[in-house]
């Protein structure tokens, strides 16, 4: 029997054509004025368009493979969403490295040798079982995201929550896309598990490379303080990191799959905010 899609019928994979201005926001930090948090997030941007490109390779590869009708809509769903983004997240990056004196290539560069070395090295089935790994982190980050609790409520820069928020509402909406097309081709649950690991790691250390080398174009890398109320926002009470760490460590449990957490009340509680933010 094929395996099918998982993704609810009522959650449709809708890319959004959105453009954010956001030029004015990134002149300076833009979330809760604090340097660590805002460069947290800017180093996630910078890892987003090279990875979504890896994302939307590796799940074009099996493609063809696929003979799921709703699993193949949601392909097209997923690449759609995602080529958006890396569109949104090149203009960010190019803003903010311009403006801030951030070396764009070199962040850029390191990550992209991490890339083809993963393409050296590792299999289609492998690059495809990573690429269902990260996902998984997208989506619990953007379940905190768009939830009512969110660290970035009230601290950050509207325009600049709202391109975040438009992120985590369509990685939410194709968090199991790449995980059904792994199942779907013969993706074992070792080789899935494996891939957290491998994918946590590696996307740690290029966040923080990122993060270090903005600190230190600011001038702030050697600060305790920044330092301090950094590791507090990540992984104290509260700390962006700390609130997804149990839903993180479900990926492990035999049998997991991404929609095992039924997040359409939040997606929906966003849909109808954007629906008045964003006339149709």
């Amino acid at each position: 029997m094929p395996y099918v899609s998982f993704t609810p019928i009522d959650v449709p994979v809708q890319p959004r054509n959105r453009e954010h201005h956001v030029a004015r926001a990134l002149a300076g930090d833009w979330f809760d004025n604090h340097p660590f948090k805002t460069a947290w997030f800017n180093a996630m941007s910078v890892t987003f368009p090279l990875g979504e490109k890896f994302f939307i390779d590796s799940v074009r590869h099996y493609s063809d493979q696929i003979t799921d009708p709703k699993l193949n809509e949601d392909i097209r769903g997923f690449c759609g969403q995602e080529g958006f983004h890396r569109r949104e997240h090149q203009r960010y990056n190019e803003s903010l490295c311009r403006q801030r004196g951030y070396d764009l290539s070199l962040m850029e560069c390191r990550l992209e040798k991490n890339i083809q070395r993963g393409y050296k090295y590792m299999s289609p089935l492998q690059c495809l079982a990573i690429t269902a790994a990260l996902e998984h982190i997208t989506a619990i980050l953007a379940e905190s995201a768009l939830s009512d609790d969110d660290p970035m409520i009230g601290n950050a820069d509207n325009a600049m929550q709202a391109l975040w928020q438009w992120h985590a509402a369509e990685e939410m909406e194709h968090k199991a896309v790449a995980f059904d097309v792994f199942k779907a081709v013969g993706g074992t649950e070792k080789m899935r598990k494996r891939a957290l690991l491998q994918g946590s790691f590696f996307l740690t250390l290029d966040v923080m490379m990122g993060l270090v080398h903005m600190l230190r174009k600011d001038k702030k890398l050697w600060s305790a303080r920044i330092w301090y109320e950094g590791w507090k926002f990540l992984f104290f009470k509260g700390g962006i990191l700390r609130r997804v760490w149990p839903a993180y460590k479900e990926y492990y449990r035999n049998g997991f799959h991404p929609w095992d957490r039924d997040t359409r009340p939040l997606l929906h509680s966003w849909q109808l905010k954007d629906e008045v933010a964003v006339p149709a």
